[in-house]
Parts: structure tokens; sequence; C-alpha cells
């Protein structure tokens, strides 16, 4: 298993959690171990049989966090103008759940709405991806959050 009980965890929906148990669990019909994440006021249950495939990662350690958000002041990519496209590109990267992809969801969809209006899911995928992004930044270089919501809008700015 890659993770142990006390291990603090990035769930790529759920954002930041801590395992707290590891439990024997039926899922499908098929008998699976699972890492069980405390994560906001909720428990979720995470299979630990898929090293690699699963939705957990460790938390970015500082020095990589600093240099990985660096994104967020490079020039963002172009989003699509089909909405489906879009969407589907934007949680793509979501579901990847990796910091890199946090930060260019945040960067890109930030520029967009400086030149047209988002709609409501887009709205939905920027304030979870902000929301994962300042939990980690908040955790990973030990800062409150309030002033992670500084230097993110600041690095927007660029």
């Amino acid at each position: 298993m890659e993770f142990r009980i006390g291990d603090n965890v990035i769930h790529r929906i759920f954002g930041y959690g801590e395992i707290t148990d590891v439990e024997e669990r039926v899922i499908n019909g098929t008998r699976m171990t699972c890492y069980v994440v405390k994560v906001n006021h909720d428990t979720i249950w995470v299979p630990a049989d898929m090293p690699g495939r699963n939705s957990l990662r460790s938390p970015t350690p500082p020095k990589e966090f600093i240099n990985t958000i660096k994104i967020l002041t490079i020039s963002p990519d172009s989003l699509d103008e089909d909405r489906v496209i879009r969407k589907k590109y934007l949680l793509d990267h979501l579901r990847d759940g990796q910091l890199t992809s946090i930060c260019q969801v945040v960067r890109d969809l930030t520029h967009y709405k400086k030149i047209f209006k988002l709609n409501d899911q887009e709205k939905s995928i920027l304030e979870q991806a902000i929301k994962s992004l300042l939990e980690e930044w908040s955790l990973s270089l030990e800062i409150p959050p309030e002033k992670a919501q500084k230097s993110l809008e600041e690095m927007l700015q660029t």
C-alpha cells in the first residue's frame, strides 16, 4: 500500500484529507482494501488496491509547489469557443487532480472570464479548482488560507 494511517493526502475531487483507517469493503461484488479518508466533515473510501491509479496523491512538497504555481503567471492557453469541448478540457484537467492541471484550469478560466462571461458550469469548475489550489497552497507552505488567497490574486494579475 502506498499510504499509511495518519498520512495527509489530496483527493482529486474532494481535496485535502487524512487517512484515518484501512478497511476491507465489498465494491461491486469484489472485496477490496480501501483507505478511509476524512475530507472536511465527510468520510470517503478509496480503493487502495490500484497503485498509481487511485484518486489520491501526496501533498506537493513546498519547493515543488513554489515552482509549479509559476504556471499561474505565464500566458494562458486559449480555451475552445465550443462550450462542450471547453467543458471536457476543463473537467479532464480537474479529474487529473495534479497540481499542474489545477493551476492551468485556474489560470485559463480566470483569463477567459476577463473576456467572456462564464456559464454556471465554468463558474463551478473555477470555484472547485481555486478551492483545491488554496487548500493545498495553505497546507504545503504552512500559511494561513487568507495569505494564500492574496498571493493567488496577485499572481493572476500579472
